[in-house]
């Protein structure tokens, strides 16, 4: 039952608090790798595992994690969640080997698989249908503090301080998430709770852990390598092994993990895939613009960090007010509307030069942002309306593990766009074999050489071939862009507007009164 009062405000307040955790470990850790691949002597594997592992963890841990929160209790889980993400920070910053800090962090994944499930669960239970979207509006724009803060604050702490703290720093927010998390947010449970099946939950675990896998080996080795090819598919048919067997349980009279029945409610089910598509969209200026900053602009992580504060501005703008705009003009048209900017922002975008200064990236990150804004709100606003709140947990956890696996989709994505396109823009002097190959390797290799030999024609046409691979890659974000607006404009329902919706379209589908 949903909380009344003022109190319900400051325990989004401690949601929100709880998703910064998350974020902030995400992006500080981008900032850390140089010293840490010193200081635990790491190699470029090592480097890579540092954060594929926790990706990995963290989507194969959602739907169970979804499950024990509806069946123990929402907030047992997420407090949990949160002293488990400080003891694992600790163990980060405390590491002696890459081994120790991939142990650690493989923790920390499935900890911050427990926050951001139960966070977005808990608007379900602490809100009302007619609040909830403003409440996901303050929610999603608090969550990406993270972007531009991360960078701001790791840069400072490794230029000062020893770099432990970049993961020390995650230990006083998190346990101070879970005493706010305890004395405001009411626990919650499932009145009929699912019961845990092993193998529900193996082929969920081991289907997502396939998918993800297959992704991020995808993103560092090429669409060519067999072993991504193989974790992808292994995937894809677990997954599907995963909901034919949900379905055998509903028919044998027992309650599934994941309802199948929640997915014949279009409004949830488009609503997740269209999640899908604005992750998709969006991870081009989060993937692609810090590396533009400070490949081209010659900004550090600090200044990558400022110059991202127009898409959190953006972002803002769009998320807070769009419960005002779907109460006037309807949920379908307000995400609608959020793909189309999003899409003009990131056209925009797509014409960058080598001369284009810190205005242009402004402006069309902060366009993008508001789309964004005004897409992710709503249609979070959207699948929440539709989930029981007895089944908040699971119907959650679905939201988030297209979420999270949209990220290394997009990055393998538009990572191999990027390469091809720089690749196929360099018109190389004279060069040894060896420099040629590092050249060919990115936009940082090609510059060290450059820088090796002196050569400002070498520097120009690297940083000329990286804009161009850039602005491909941004029309590719603008295609995802355009589907979602597609998707949403023929398949998604026409809902009522938040203020006169009475009724829970999915509680009826799955038998909950």
């Amino acid at each position: 039952m949903s909380n009344t009062g003022p109190r319900k405000w400051w325990a989004l307040g401690a949601l929100s608090l709880s998703m910064l955790a998350v974020g902030l470990d995400g992006t500080i850790l981008s900032v850390a790798l140089p010293q840490l691949s010193q200081a635990l002597d790491a190699t470029e594997t090592d480097l890579q595992w540092f954060s594929s592992s926790y990706l990995l963890f963290l989507a194969a841990s959602m739907l169970p994690i979804g499950l024990l929160g509806d069946r123990l209790g929402r907030r047992k889980t997420l407090i949990t969640a949160l002293v488990l993400f400080a003891v694992a920070s600790a163990g980060c910053a405390y590491a002696e080997s890459s081994w120790q800090f991939i142990a650690a962090r493989c923790v920390l994944g499935v900890a911050g698989a427990g926050i951001i499930v139960m966070a977005l669960s808990g608007l379900t239970v602490l809100f009302t249908e007619e609040e909830r979207p403003k409440a996901v509006g303050i929610w999603s724009a608090s969550n990406f503090l993270a972007l531009p803060l991360g960078p701001l604050l790791g840069g400072w702490m490794l230029t000062h301080i020893w770099w432990g703290w970049v993961f020390l720093i995650n230990v006083p927010v998190a346990l101070l998430g879970a005493a706010v998390v305890a004395a405001l947010v009411p626990e919650t449970r499932s009145d009929s709770p699912s019961a845990f099946d092993l193998g529900g939950a193996a082929l969920s675990v081991l289907g997502l852990a396939g998918v993800t896998y297959g992704l991020i080996k995808a993103g560092e080795q090429g669409w060519g390598d067999g072993t991504a090819w193989l974790g992808m598919v292994g995937g894809l048919v677990l997954l599907v092994a995963f909901f034919r067997y949900e379905g055998r349980l509903v028919a044998r009279g027992r309650r599934p993990m994941v309802d199948p029945a929640l997915f014949r409610v279009s409004s949830y089910t488009w609503g997740v895939v269209l999640i899908g598509f604005v992750s998709l969209a969006n991870i081009g200026v989060i993937f692609l613009m810090p590396q533009y900053f400070q490949a081209v602009q010659g900004t550090d992580a600090m200044g990558s960090g400022l110059r991202l504060l127009p898409l959190i501005g953006g972002l803002v703008l769009g998320a807070v007010p769009a419960d005002k705009v779907a109460k006037l003009v309807g949920p379908k048209a307000v995400i609608a509307a959020g793909f189309v900017v999003m899409a003009a922002g990131l056209l925009l975008g797509s014409t960058t030069s080598l001369g284009s200064g810190a205005g242009l990236s402004g402006a069309w990150t902060a366009l993008s942002g508001v789309g964004m804004g005004l897409s992710m709100a709503t249609t979070t606003s959207v699948v929440l309306s539709q989930v029981p709140e007895e089944r908040s947990g699971v119907g959650s956890a679905v939201l988030q593990a297209v979420n999270k696996v949209g990220a290394p989709l997009g990055a393998a994505v538009l990572g191999s766009v990027l390469a091809t396109g720089y690749q196929s823009h360099l018109a190389l002097p004279e060069l040894p074999a060896e420099a040629v190959a590092v050249v060919e390797s990115g936009v940082f290799g090609g510059l060290a050489v450059a820088k090796e030999s002196g050569s400002e024609a070498l520097r120009t046409t690297v940083q000329e071939s990286f804009v161009h691979g850039l602005n491909v890659s941004l029309l590719v974000s603008v295609g995802f862009a355009l589907a979602g607006l597609v998707c949403t404009l023929v398949f998604l329902p026409k809902l009522p507007k938040p203020a006169a919706k009475k009724g829970g379209e999915a509680r009826e589908a799955v038998g909950v009164a």
